[in-house]
């Protein structure tokens, strides 16, 4: 497994269930197309794995 995971918000989070808007704020991203940096950890996975079809992610 790498070490850090590169997240993008590739789609926008209107209309989207309150969970998944809160899931997304807590990786980080508040924009669509920023990016951000997090470790790779169960946690993490976890919540891309949430709002899969609203990121894209990239391993370091």
């Amino acid at each position: 497994m790498a070490n850090n995971l590169e997240i993008t918000l590739t789609r926008s989070v209107i209309g989207r269930p309150q969970d998944q808007r809160e899931t997304v704020k807590a990786l980080g991203l508040r924009k669509v197309n920023q990016t951000v940096v997090q470790q790779d950890n169960a946690a993490i996975r976890g919540m891309i794995n949430k709002v899969s079809h609203l990121v894209t992610v990239k391993e370091n």
